[in-house]
């Protein structure tokens, strides 16, 4: 379902919710009936953060709820909501700070999500009654939605055509224009690093390229890395490590549900999205350790690893994205298991060569409750990258900084004039919780889109 229909703006016979922070509760109490004092004290409710407290109405059913918040502006703090209260409607009846009311809106559409493309899903989220829902948030929320729908997809239906047609149907909707280079024209067209990472596959590796705005708008170009099934290519990963590179496209999910409420929104910029779109895949012409590689800037490429093919495709895009000179650039991707290692499944590792971006993106993370961690451009660890027959190597023979190096190489592809943002993102979640189910997962995007409002100033709609 899509998490929108789980709240609404008007409703009949909707029972009430109190939203409690534990601060208020004895307020709130002093408010309510010597019933619903007896109610919260047999169940010794104390409205710590995820409580939940159902009480009796006079006809001997549901009366109404409390459910306890932690963080009023934290919308994780609200999402256990639509599936710890029975189905029905329920109507806010507590006065909550705009914050708060969005963060309530925000939290119960990421609870409220569940995939379903391929099983019944669960039972319906109980449904929120919310007057006047925030605009914004609601396209915050089909954003992550997003994400989470192509990243959960299988590759057999989130492949490069896919991943091509959803870009096409993003730019109907808005009045965007998309350019798509496929196959050996890849070749002609100068984006050979796209070309050898996919040409093993039987579907066509492609760069694609979506344009939307005023050409005399600041210029944003966003990146995402669209490797939908990464084998690892001849240094095959181990079958535990394979299970879920479906998800290895979750750069360009991020990219692309950003392009997509950066234009519904009509952010002030010019817009162009670019999406190298690839399977890593086994075949007779697959890319072989040893090789030297072309890439788009000029820069030659000894290929260590066949297992660190975002790169390659990055590299070839972002060199694009250098040629428009934008204003800001800003890539995605799934590109290191090593920032996983250093930060754990929730905190994306964000590198930038320019402090303002950083610092504004991790405040921006702050407010939303969308947290993310910067990681330093560490030069003096390119002599990881060192080749012997090539300008650089696409992988390191060290175990160490990882997720540096990598940001390293991209670096190499992006002048220090050109303002530059990398967020290597998970785009999962190992595990079930409130408002995050396992799965396909956004990570950094909502920290995202408050940055780009700030930056480039108020939607135009």
């Amino acid at each position: 379902m899509n998490p929108r229909d789980a709240i609404v703006s008007q409703s009949s016979g909707a029972h009430p919710l109190f939203c409690l922070h534990r601060s208020g509760l004895d307020d709130w109490r002093a408010g309510q009936s010597p019933q619903v004092g007896q109610w919260i004290d047999v169940h010794t409710f104390k409205a710590e953060s995820g409580s939940l407290l159902l009480f009796p109405g006079a006809d001997h059913g549901v009366g109404g709820a409390a459910i306890g918040i932690g963080d009023l502006d934290d919308p994780f703090c609200y999402a256990h909501a639509p599936y710890a209260l029975p189905p029905g409607d329920w109507k806010l009846a507590s006065e909550l700070p705009r914050t708060a009311r969005n963060a309530l809106q925000l939290g119960w559409g990421l609870g409220a999500y569940t995939f379903d493309r391929y099983r019944t899903g669960k039972r319906a989220p109980a449904r929120l009654v919310l007057e006047n829902p925030d605009a914004e948030v609601s396209a915050v929320i089909d954003a992550c939605t997003r994400v989470r729908d192509l990243v959960n997809t299988p590759t057999e239906h989130m492949g490069p055509d896919d991943l091509e047609a959803l870009v096409r149907a993003l730019a109907d909707t808005h009045g965007g224009h998309v350019d798509v280079v496929r196959g050996d024209a890849l070749l002609e067209a100068n984006y050979p690093a796209i070309h050898a990472v996919g040409r093993a596959s039987h579907r066509d590796p492609r760069m694609i390229s979506l344009d939307w705005g005023d050409a005399s708008a600041p210029h944003l170009v966003l990146v995402g890395k669209g490797v939908c099934f990464d084998t690892g290519g001849l240094n095959l990963k181990a079958s535990s490590g394979m299970r879920n590179m479906k998800k290895d496209m979750g750069g360009a999910a991020h990219a692309i549900a950003l392009a997509g409420l950066v234009m519904d929104r009509r952010l002030p910029v010019r817009l162009t999205l670019l999406v190298p779109a690839v399977e890593n895949a086994v075949g007779p012409n697959a890319l072989r350790p040893g090789e030297v590689i072309a890439t788009r800037k000029g820069l030659t490429v000894e290929i260590d690893n066949t297992d660190a093919e975002g790169r390659l495709i990055l590299c070839d895009a972002l060199a694009r994205g250098v040629e428009l000179a934008p204003e800001l650039m800003i890539d995605f991707a799934t590109l290191t298991g090593a920032a996983r290692i250093a930060l754990g499944p929730d905190l994306p590792a964000l590198y930038s060569n320019r402090d303002e971006v950083a610092s504004d993106w991790l405040q921006a993370g702050a407010t939303a409750r969308d947290p993310l961690w910067r990681m330093p451009l560490w030069q003096p660890y390119m002599r990881y990258l060192s080749a012997g027959l090539a300008d650089l190597a696409n992988a390191s023979n060290s175990s160490m900084a990882g997720s540096i190096t990598a940001a390293l190489y991209l670096q190499r592809f992006v002048p220090e004039a050109q303002a530059w943002a990398h967020l290597d993102v998970y785009s999962w979640n190992d595990s079930d919780r409130p408002g995050r189910p396992a799965g396909g997962e956004a990570q950094g995007l909502r920290a995202a889109w408050a940055m780009l409002s700030s930056r480039f100033g108020a939607p135009a709609g």
